[in-house]
């Protein structure tokens, strides 16, 4: 276990669980989707599409805090959506996001003013986060300090340059593809998000493109990131074609 992971079990002691806050990101316009409704408001199977990641973590063990980002003015519809599918019990408020993904996600981690030892950063447009693999990164991110979702590729990577031509195959078995949730030590995060606000400047003039939270700790600190095994049926909805596999899968799961 790292020093981060020590400091935490220390704080918490062997007989209290670590407290973990999800911060559930809900603020995009959903402009792919080509729909009048905001993406996380889509209905699927009947339910807004933000409301299942937040049902799963409001239902899981390892979640004990949340914090949801969504659009200026949208907050207190948010939680009354929330509070109608039975989801209030951990839910400590909402809170405007940003104009990137990454500022959101700084919103949300400075909303967050209770105990907290980790923090799970997730994608609301990924419904079907599922109960193992909040439990295999809680794991994971208690020995590291920062791990993310992620499934293995199945098809071959090919790396090209700025007029399509391939320069690179990486080799399949070291080619992931990364999910949300992304978990991190959240001293360690806080801090990597609050220097890259600081050199948000400078990295835009350098063409760096913040894509993942991941990459926030990379970037910022050198933090070595670990990957834990996610799930296939993990899908980011951002198209309309996303639409009829996502039923699907929620089909598949029994989710209603």
């Amino acid at each position: 276990m790292t020093n981060i992971g020590k400091q935490s079990a220390e704080r918490c002691g062997a007989q209290v669980q670590d407290r973990c806050t999800a911060v559930l990101l809900a603020a995009g316009t959903g402009l792919r989707m080509h729909s009048d409704t905001y993406k996380q408001y889509i209905r699927l199977r009947g339910i807004p599409l933000f409301v299942y990641a937040a049902r799963t973590m409001e239902k899981s063990s390892v979640i004990t805090d949340i914090v949801v980002v969504t659009l200026a003015g949208e907050e207190e519809n948010v939680l009354e959506i929330l509070r109608r599918f039975g989801v209030e019990k951990k839910v400590r408020r909402a809170v405007a996001g940003g104009a990137e993904r990454h500022l959101s996600v700084w919103n949300g981690l400075q909303a967050i003013d209770w105990p907290c030892d980790y923090v799970f950063v997730h994608d609301s447009a990924r419904p079907l986060l599922d109960e193992p693999t909040l439990v295999r990164l809680y794991e994971k991110v208690r020995e590291c300090g920062a791990c993310v979702a992620a499934v293995p590729a199945k098809d071959t990577i090919k790396i090209t340059d700025a007029e399509g031509v391939v320069v690179q195959t990486p080799a399949r078995s070291c080619v992931w593809i990364v999910q949300t949730p992304q978990v991190f030590d959240r001293e360690l995060i806080t801090k990597a998000h609050a220097l890259m606000v600081e050199q948000l400047e400078d990295l835009t003039a350098r063409g760096i493109r913040i894509t993942d939270d991941a990459m926030v700790a990379e970037l910022m600190l050198g933090t070595r990131v670990h990957t834990v095994m996610g799930s296939y049926m993990n899908i980011k909805v951002t198209t309309p074609d996303d639409l009829p596999l996502t039923e699907a899968f929620l089909s598949q799961a029994g989710e209603n």
